[in-house]
């Protein structure tokens, strides 16, 4: 029957679906069960300490339908374990719900959620030991070692009727003796038979507890699953709260009762231990014992600048002070000359204005409200220094500093850029608005002027000279190493800018060296013709030889370094394939041809088709660009080429005519090479390629006497959407050809026929293409009737 019991009770808690905070394996749960039941704990008691231990709904249907299995159902419609759950999980529900909705609406009381915290739950500790006042009790075990010449333990459990049974002794009546009581007094009895007192005793006896018994308590009031709990006798007070499931919103926290015998013993105040730390309250229980949790008599809000804002129970004649010792105190910014307390007299809301000095007398009700204000966003006695001083900031307008020679010495005076013929104070007046105040630093330091009282909020502000004078920049640019804009600084020669850019490169000019200069005539009131002014100079061994010498530049001039109209680097070309030294070579005179870099190659050899060789060229800037516009516009355009076939590396192929070259040197044949190139003379191949939208794309031999139309027929026809009018030929060389299809002598060694692909016509284009064709015919029959109509 226990087993049923326990499925049953396991079952139920599933009903309450409590986050678990810790997981006990499935053999924990029965077995605590089994012992709880033993011990004559409650139903709901056991349900609560299973869910404080982290039972999950997982684990309660694994072992629900494990107990199911068994066939243990039947207890379920006789123990009323159903109820139980039903009420303890739609509590905890309604709870989480409240408090949800307490914490978003910032209303939850101070102390409410003490006993809902899982690491909080005010449980004995029975591995310590017993502490002497313990009063002993029916079901508490006692254990009495007897040792020396005598070895024996007895272990005895006190009956109810309050006694032990020792053999050899008797029954022994322990009941409301506390430990060290019971200890004197069994020694007293063993005595009889055992050698324990006395100048010749040759043993010894003690008695400690073992097991604890149960004791049966009562929680009542505003707690959360009110009822009967067993628990163990070393239990506190406020473990038999927390095993109630906690406070209600409605519960007081400072007037919990504990009534023995009928009377009541003590009254708890929670906020003794969240504030002081008082522990005292946390009295242990003792079998009958009721703990009676009411509703609350009072609650005032505070809100603002308080370090804990928030709910607070009140007792009867609490003032402001208690309050603000509650909510932690004031806050770094709060305002504490008064508290404004809004108040409810039964008709309408009321305000008090309660001054500092009547906190630890104004006497608080319920529902009165709060309210903490913060500082004023100002300062009560702060000045400024700004600009030309070594330590420029905020001071405090002192005795010390209270002028404004005073408070320049305080920021460590004036640097040596100060501009001290004249100086600003901004001053605040009564009205808040702003004036300025033009002051003569000089006079004042020097003593011939008298110094200037300072008020609070004054902001005095000394300028820098550079800050009056546009110093400027220099700028040089060209065939220099580090090339850029650099401050101006005075006596500056061309050599020093220029050597501030990192001297000249091995490219540069020291011929032609120029530096153009503003025309700044700050006086004038017309436009004028000439807008700059330009000097020419050269070098020779970092000087100017040719040029004013020691040319000194101002602000915002720009110094040109030209490159050497004869200064050029290497320019390589690279011939590969048939032949006699292929590899890099390098240009002797600028305009070198295809003629000119076979010759130095040493000709080609005899394996050589000259009349397939191809040219691959490296892209300029210039083609760059044109390129990625054309790119653009194909990819808008309605062209048949597949965009994804298209070449976008950056070298492209130069169509070329090899053999014409090599037979008409300097001819227009005999390209021009450019730097970069690579010449490609293969051997011969005697295949043609058919790519493209065939059949069956294929390599075949060249013959002479075949015309397209046979090539194509031999990678199997045309395929389905292919179309035949737009097919092309790629020779060796890399030039390209229409294909004619039945003529014979376009096709060359090597060569490859393409044959495009028709551009699918989607969805949208097929609807326009029949809007049109509607609209057309719509327009010829109306044209046919005014047509009739005329006639």
């Amino acid at each position: 029957m226990i087993r049923k019991f326990v499925t049953t009770l396991i079952i139920c808690l599933g009903l309450a679906s409590v986050q678990a905070t810790a997981q006990m394996t499935d053999d924990a749960v029965v077995a605590y069960a089994k012992d709880a039941v033993a011990s004559g704990k409650s139903q709901d008691a056991i349900a609560q300490e299973l869910l404080a231990k982290g039972v999950t709904k997982e684990q309660i249907a694994r072992i629900s339908n494990t107990t199911k299995n068994s066939g243990m159902t039947e207890a379920v419609s006789q123990s009323g374990i159903q109820e139980r759950a039903r009420r303890i999980s739609g509590t905890m529900s309604n709870s989480g719900n409240t408090a949800g909705q307490t914490a978003s609406g910032g209303q939850q009381i101070y102390g409410h959620d003490i006993f809902d915290n899982h690491s909080l739950t005010f449980a004995p500790n029975a591995n310590v030991a017993t502490p002497e006042n313990y009063k002993l009790g029916p079901g508490d075990e006692v254990i009495i070692d007897i040792w020396g010449a005598s070895q024996k333990t007895i272990r005895q459990t006190i009956t109810p009727d309050g006694f032990v049974n020792i053999g050899g002794i008797g029954i022994i009546y322990l009941n409301g003796m506390n430990v060290k009581e019971a200890d004197r007094y069994v020694r007293k009895q063993l005595s009889a038979i055992y050698s324990v007192d006395g100048e010749n005793a040759t043993s010894d006896i003690k008695l400690t507890l073992g097991a604890l018994r149960t004791i049966q308590v009562n929680v009542m009031g505003e707690v959360k699953v009110p009822g009967t709990y067993f628990l163990s006798s070393l239990s506190s007070l406020y473990h038999a709260i927390y095993m109630s499931g906690g406070f209600t919103e409605l519960s007081s926290v400072r007037n919990i009762e504990l009534i023995r015998n009928g009377k009541k013993v003590a009254d708890v105040d929670v906020y003794e231990l969240l504030v002081n730390g008082n522990n005292e309250g946390d009295i242990t229980l003792q079998e009958g014992d009721i703990v009676l949790v009411p509703t609350y008599e009072a609650i005032v809000k505070i809100n603002g600048s308080v370090k804990r804002p928030m709910r607070y129970e009140i007792k009867e004649g609490e003032t402001i002070a208690s309050v603000l010792e509650y909510a932690g105190g004031f806050t770094g910014n709060a305002y504490t000359g008064n508290i404004n307390v809004v108040r409810k007299n039964g008709r309408e809301y009321q305000v008090h204005t309660v001054m500092e000095e009547d906190y630890e007398s104004f006497t608080l009700t319920d529902e009165d409200l709060l309210s903490i204000g913060q500082i004023l966003d100002r300062f009560e006695n702060r000045i400024e220094i700004k600009g030309a001083v070594y330590r420029p900031g905020t001071y405090q307008l002192s005795d010390k500093a209270s002028t404004v020679k005073e408070l320049i010495e305080m920021a460590d005076g004036l640097r040596g850029d100060a501009f001290t013929n004249r100086a600003i104070i901004q001053r605040e007046r009564e009205d808040y608005t702003l004036e300025t105040l033009a002051i003569d630093i000089k006079a004042i330091m020097d003593g011939t002027a008298p110094d200037i009282e300072l008020i609070k909020n004054d902001v005095l502000y000394i300028s820098s000279i550079h800050d009056l004078n546009d110093l400027g920049t220099i700028t040089v640019i060209g065939e220099v190493a580090r090339p850029g804009t650099f401050a101006f600084a005075e006596n500056t020669t061309i050599e020093d800018a220029i050597m501030r850019s990192g001297g000249l490169l091995e490219s540069a000019s020291t011929a032609k060296i120029e530096v153009s200069r503003r025309i700044k005539d700050a006086g004038s009131l017309e436009e004028q013709e000439t807008i700059a002014e330009v000097f020419t100079f050269s070098f020779k061994d970092g000087y100017i030889v040719d040029g004013e010498p020691g040319f000194i530049l101002q602000p915002y001039d720009q110094v040109f370094v030209r490159k050497s109209p004869s200064y050029e680097p290497q320019t390589t070309v690279r011939v590969e394939g048939e032949v006699i030294f292929p590899g890099s070579y390098t240009f002797s005179r600028r305009s070198e041809r295809l003629s000119d870099l076979i010759e130095k190659a040493g000709g080609v050899n005899q394996w050589a088709y000259v009349k397939g060789a191809r040219l691959s060229r490296e892209m300029n800037k210039e083609e760059k660009a044109r390129v990625g516009s054309t790119m653009d516009l194909m990819a808008s355009a309605q062209d048949s080429l597949d965009m994804s076939m298209l070449n976008t590396d950056m070298r492209y192929y130069v169509g070329i005519d090899l053999e014409a070259a090599l037979a008409n040197p300097g001819s227009e044949a005999d390209l021009v090479l450019r730097a970069g190139d690579v010449l490609h003379v293969p051997q011969y191949n005697n295949t043609v390629a058919i790519s493209g939208n065939v059949l069956y794309p294929n390599t075949v031999t060249y013959r002479p006497d075949m015309s397209v139309n046979k090539y194509i027929k031999q990678a199997g026809g045309y395929g389905f959407q292919s179309k035949r009018s737009r097919a092309y030929i790629v020779y060796m060389n890399g030039t390209v050809a229409k294909a004619r299809r039945y003529s014979k002598n376009v096709i060359e060694p090597g060569c490859e026929i393409v044959i495009p692909k028709k551009r699918e016509m989607k969805e949208g284009t097929i609807r326009e293409a029949l809007g049109i064709a509607t609209t057309a015919s719509s327009i010829a029959t109306m044209m046919a009737t005014v047509g009739n109509l005329l006639r």
